[in-house]
């Protein structure tokens, strides 16, 4: 019997993740058109960024759309969360 995976180049997440801005859903407050950041990315004069959000709401997947649609260099970092005692 085959593995289920087999073949599969990466995760369907990763395969479905939109690739471009126009794919992008959501955040049109900041990313309609117009809008400063869209204005910034697509004149390629985006300094460096930080997103910060709950799991799920489309940091690194903007990110990614941002280094891919410019000169950057694209680095994901991790916060971590540690208890004060």
């Amino acid at each position: 019997m085959t593995d289920l995976f087999s073949g599969q180049e990466a995760p369907l997440a990763d395969r479905m993740r939109p690739r471009t801005l126009a794919e992008f859903i959501g955040q049109r407050h900041l990313l309609g058109e117009g809008r400063l950041l869209r204005r910034a990315i697509e004149a390629d004069r985006l300094t460096s960024s930080i997103f910060f959000g709950p799991p799920g709401c489309g940091k690194t997947t903007l990110a990614s759309i941002i280094a891919n649609s410019t000169k950057s260099a694209f680095e994901i970092g991790r916060a971590s969360c540690r208890e004060r005692v």
